[in-house]
């Protein structure tokens, strides 16, 4: 089987943790490391969360996790997301420490010494801000002829946003980063909003897993169960979602190592680095003669019952880690 190699940029609060779980455990996918990020929570604690989900993973190989940015481009940091992922960013469900430690790298040496020493193999799914990867390309601008394709959770085209009326809370975080790596000439596919909130996992999904998943999953299927119940409580509140919650993340990852669970299409863009309520916009130009931005491969509809099924089937299965 043909491999996905994949770095995971990352800020690891739920959905994250949920698609490190699944780009680990997938036979399809070969995590060559990943690098952490602010965002859901500061850096520190997107770290320590990762290490200990790898552990909890229980991978056959030790994957290498490197620090990155502590805060945007140009902006401050502006703290956690508590209320959406919980002071710990795992909605307070407790694993186990690591004994692994980062890597000495920072994020961004290690996307370009890993691109680098893998021209054209590496693809970067980035589910957090963009400010690593824009880090990575000011360190090294040949890294963007060398990325086999940028896979971002973030953006919308046809919806609204979730952190402003109109932005993504990825893409606002840092959108000076954004509108860097959407310019700088990257294969960009983005996995937005348009088909993230398509993809909702619930209540019913978790409960089934726990039922069935065989004995050494269950540790994986009780951490999703735990870390979940802060995020259908904020998504009822916020969305009147019942008993469910959108797979932002996990979805990127699916959608990088299997592009046919998704309908693309590809439309010029820029993203919007001003103004209260557009900083962080995806602004698409969508006349009969586009000439404003680069060509971006957006998501624009989904198999989110084909996605939550192979989700689901991963966890079930006995012998997938």
């Amino acid at each position: 089987m043909n491999k996905t190699r994949m770095i995971i940029d990352v800020d690891t609060g739920i959905d994250d943790a949920i698609a490190i779980l699944y780009a680990v455990l997938a036979p399809d996918i070969h995590v060559e490391g990943i690098t952490t990020c602010f965002g859901n929570i500061d850096v520190d604690q997107a770290t320590d969360n990762t290490l200990r989900l790898l552990k909890l993973a229980r991978a056959n190989f030790e994957i290498p996790v490197a620090v990155g940015a502590s805060k945007p481009l140009k902006r401050d940091f502006p703290g956690s997301a508590e209320h959406v992922h919980g002071k710990n960013g795992i909605g307070g469900a407790v694993l186990a420490k690591s004994e692994q430690q980062p890597i000495r790298q920072s994020a961004a040496e290690f996307i370009v010494s890993t691109v680098n020493d893998n021209p054209g193999e590496i693809t970067i799914v980035t589910l957090a801000r963009m400010t690593n990867l824009a880090h990575a390309i000011q360190l090294d601008p040949g890294i963007i002829t060398k990325i086999k394709e940028v896979v971002v959770m973030g953006g919308n085209v046809f919806v609204p946003g979730n952190i402003t009326p109109v932005a993504e809370a990825n893409l606002a975080g840092d959108p000076e980063a954004a509108a860097y790596a959407f310019a700088s000439g990257l294969p960009i596919t983005a996995v937005g909003l348009d088909v993230t909130l398509k993809t909702l996992l619930t209540k019913a999904h978790v409960q089934y897993m726990l039922t069935h998943a065989p004995a050494g999953k269950q540790p994986l299927v009780a951490f999703m169960r735990d870390s979940l119940e802060h995020y259908f409580d904020f998504y009822q509140e916020v969305s009147h979602l019942i008993g469910a919650c959108p797979m932002h993340d996990l979805l990127a990852v699916m959608v990088a190592a299997d592009p046919s669970l998704v309908k693309k299409q590809t439309l010029l863009a820029v993203i919007e680095t001003e103004g209260l309520h557009t900083s962080g916009m995806v602004v698409t130009d969508r006349r009969a003669v586009p000439v404003v931005g680069n060509p971006i491969d957006f998501c624009v509809d989904v198999e989110s019952e084909r996605a939550l099924n192979a989700m689901m089937a991963l966890f079930l299965r006995e012998n997938a880690g």
